[in-house]
């Protein structure tokens, strides 16, 4: 015992031991403390004010002003994107108050949306002049006789070509509405549609009219952007002939439904001709006030972007010390700030020395007070992990994080989680690729950690040493299998099989005798395609699952011996540990001295035979199942230390710990007094929570008999579940001769080479997606739940919750 307690902490282990401080902090020192503490990220801040809304906290203007000015910035960025403007990082800049950046911030952003306010209006000028301009052409060609309409082109594009200049001096017509003719009673409207509403639209037409009109379309030639989705649209031009004043009047009410933009066309071709040459004047004005205003608007947002990085760093991180004096409350005096919260033990110094050089730099004549408290509540969970663990922590806090200072499975998961993985995985040839896909995530490792993935890829990157063990330990028992794409090869020597005699024709099925020593390590290339290579493969297989099984139960057992030893209950020791690993261990603990035994005997007991009679026969002779002298005895021994550990369970404690709460309250235990807090918190089994007098002797006991109910059938049912290893490898490995055998050896068994390559791909798709992609994910699921619920029930709780210090470096873009 002396021995264990003197054996150095193991890293991980355990989590950081934590202490709970308290901060009294001059107000006019806060800011630039609270800053300090964000950069070093090594104190978790208590919320001091929970039952205070955010409106009702003292720095909820300095909270509002931030927040608006992260909407100024979000705005700023959209700008930017919208522009095709790549962010720049120049030269650094110097550092500017916060009040300075609140007003820059409110400069661009009126700026900006004035200049986009008289973007549009531009825009939505120049796309009116535009239609217009399609509009009068195209029209003009409808109203044009048809004998001279080649004609007229001519006429138009010689005087679009060379204007009169004349023509300046002329009154402008765009001004003036062009009177329709009434010549015949025949009148029309010109405008222009989507192209998508043409058919419903000139429908509609048909049928309000009753069919007294005509509708002529044509293509618009240029595309015409939409305002309000900046999508370029393709129109179409329309001239619709009528007759009389009621129908001008629902037709126009249906162009305005449809959003068509109407347009005036003159009948007489002077006329036409002169709008037309005004009209591309104008647009040639808009085109170059567009181009100058988009220039100034891009050389605004450009210097914009150079800041925009650091001044969206700065305000985050404005709002995240706000909100963190926000949960700080003001003493009597309302001079100081008083926070309260938790860190690391090894982080004392440090923060201290971050509080005086907050204190110096704020040139304050009082200090900052740091001091440690005591609190009955439980600490947080706090594991310091690198690169390498980090995953392997990530996996076992998915269950839950572990409660303050219990055993972490993470540092045993390191290395049973891939092997377990391997063990229904293995194929060397499988764990190559697998190999390849992890160093090259390592090899990229600087430039993924510095992008911005998608979900997927970043869940992969985050585990690639996970994906780097689970590779290398597929590689292991591959060669343990022998299997590569399920083909074995004789890497360790020659088979200890060979013919009987030289008629042997078929080798691998008949006539083998075994001729030489075993194979030195792996199965024996020579069970592959025997007619006992399933037989041999399951009896193997699902011995070794259940022997691997057995022993990780017991590793979780041991834990849960250290758990109790660490927090000084010997209540769970006595009357938890030891008839748990009595029960588990005299059934399936002498199932595997059983298969231990028969491997090295080579004994054909029928070991199905040997469990089951053990319980409904137990006295009865063993005969050729027999494998060692005393067995019957030992059974009998065993089989009675089972019966005895399960009311051992279930009784003793409930009574001791009502036993030791009467005494508790009457005065005559102090010792149990004494007690610490922390313990109580972290052992709900002993039912002794910290502040309670009130026992519940009928809930306890329930309790504790589901707990021991749980374990006795969950013993039977969790190494049953450990056979998932067999089945899972016994899955991988035929499915692998399967896309072997019928598909590869299939294809190249034709002399052609097109079916030869047609089953290579095949092949190939089948290896990459169902083996490497789809056993990868279930083998890795079957692990974790081992783990999960096989491993980490037996010891650990996982109720605990996570050391969340205030850190600069943890926050992101959802903080804004």
């Amino acid at each position: 015992m002396e021995y264990i307690n003197n054996l150095p902490s193991m890293d991980l282990m355990r989590s950081e031991e934590m202490i709970f401080t308290q901060l009294i902090i001059p107000v006019e020192t806060a800011h630039r403390a609270v800053s300090y503490l964000g950069q070093l990220g090594l104190l978790q801040f208590r919320d001091l004010n929970e039952d205070k809304s955010p409106f009702q906290r003292t720095f909820v203007n300095q909270v509002k002003r931030c927040a608006e000015m992260s909407r100024k910035l979000r705005f700023l960025k959209d700008q930017i994107h919208k522009a095709g403007i790549m962010p720049s990082h120049p030269a650094s800049q110097p550092d500017i108050e916060l009040e300075e950046l609140e007003s820059r911030l409110a400069e661009h952003e009126h700026e900006l949306i004035e200049m986009n306010t008289n973007s549009e209006k531009l825009q939505q000028t120049y796309n009116e002049l535009l239609e217009f301009k399609m509009v009068l052409q195209k029209a003009g060609d409808f109203l044009v006789p048809s004998g001279n309409h080649s004609a007229v082109q001519e006429t138009e594009l010689d005087e679009n070509v060379c204007i009169n200049n004349d023509y300046v001096d002329t009154e402008s017509l765009l001004e003036q509405q062009p009177e329709p003719s009434n010549q015949s009673g025949v009148k029309f409207v010109s405008g222009i549609i989507c192209k998508s509403k043409v058919l419903s639209f000139e429908r509609i037409l048909f049928r309000t009219t009753r069919g007294n009109m005509l509708f002529n379309q044509a293509p618009a030639d240029d595309q015409i952007m939409d305002p309000a989705s900046n999508e370029m649209v393709e129109k179409t031009i329309f001239v619709v002939f009528f007759s009389g004043e009621q129908a001008r009047k629902k037709i126009l009410k249906i162009c305005e439904a449809f959003g068509a933009n109407c347009y005036p066309v003159p009948e007489e071709t002077t006329k036409r001709r002169q709008i037309t040459r005004e009209v591309l004047s104008r647009l040639s004005e808009l085109e170059t006030t567009l181009d100058a205003g988009l220039r100034h608007r891009d050389t605004a947002l450009t210097s914009i972007s150079f800041q925009l990085s650091r001044w969206t760093n700065m305000v985050r991180r404005e709002k995240a010390i706000y909100d963190t004096l926000n949960m700080l409350n003001f003493d009597v005096t309302k001079k100081c700030l008083v926070g309260e919260g938790w860190c690391p033990t090894f982080a004392k110094i440090k923060i201290q020395e971050a509080l005086q050089r907050a204190t110096f730099d704020s040139n304050s004549q009082v200090g900052i007070i740091f001091h440690v408290m005591d609190s009955v509540e439980l600490p947080p969970t706090y594991f310091r992990t690198n690169h390498f663990t980090n995953a392997y922590q990530e996996i076992v806090d998915a269950y839950g994080v572990a409660k303050y200072q219990e055993a972490n499975p993470a540092v045993y998961a390191v290395v049973t989680f891939p092997f377990l993985f391997a063990v229904m995985f293995g194929d060397w040839g499988h764990g190559i690729c697998l190999l390849l896909g992890a160093l090259f995530l390592l090899a990229r490792e600087k430039k993924f950690a510095s992008q911005k993935l998608g979900s997927f890829m970043e869940m992969l990157f985050g585990g690639r040493y996970v994906l780097l063990l689970m590779s290398l330990f597929s590689i292991y028992c591959g060669l343990i299998y022998n299997e590569f794409f399920s083909v074995p090869f004789h890497i360790f020597g020659s088979s200890a099989y060979n013919c009987r005699d030289a008629t042997c024709s078929d080798a691998r099925t008949v006539g083998l005798i075994k001729d030489r020593d075993t194979y030195p390590f792996g199965v024996d290339p020579s069970w592959r395609g025997s007619r006992s290579e399933l037989p041999f493969l399951n009896s193997l297989k699902m011995k070794m699952s259940i022997l691997f099984g057995l022993a990780q139960m017991n590793l979780g057992i041991i834990l849960s011996y250290f758990n109790a030893r660490y927090f000084n209950n010997s209540l769970d020791i006595k009357y938890q540990f030891v008839p748990q690993m009595i029960f588990l261990n005299s059934l399936f603990g002498y199932l595997s001295l059983l298969i231990i035994i028969k491997w090295c005997t080579g004994s054909q007991a029928d070991l199905y035979h040997v469990m089951i009679y053990m319980f409904l026969s137990p006295f009865e002779d063993l005969g050729d199942n027999k494998l060692f002298w005393g067995q019957g005895v030992l059974q009998v021994i065993l089989l009675f230390s089972a019966l005895v550990a399960a009311p051992w369970m279930l009784f003793p404690k409930p009574f001791i710990l009502k036993r030791l709460h009467t005494e508790r309250f009457q005065g005559r235990t102090y010792g149990v007094l004494g007690t610490s807090d922390m313990y109580n918190d972290e052992e709900p089994d002993s039912a002794r929570q910290p502040h309670e007098e009130e026992f519940n002797f009928s809930e306890v006991f329930v309790h504790q008999m589901i707990h021991a109910i749980e374990f006795i059938l969950g013993a039977v049912s969790n190494t049953a579940s450990y056979l998932r290893l067999w089945a899972l490898s016994l899955a991988h490995s035929e499915l692998s001769t399967v896309f072997y055998e019928k598909v590869l050896l299939l294809a190249w068994g034709y002399d052609n080479i097109i079916i030869r390559l047609v089953g290579l791909a095949v092949f190939a798709f089948a290896t990459s997606f169902i083996l490497l992609m789809m056993e990868t994910l279930s083998a890795f699921l079957h692990a974790l739940r081992l783990h999960w619920v096989e491993f980490q029930n037996k010891f650990y709780s996982g109720d605990g919750y996570k050391f969340r210090p205030f850190s600069f470096a943890a926050l992101t873009d959802d903080e804004d």
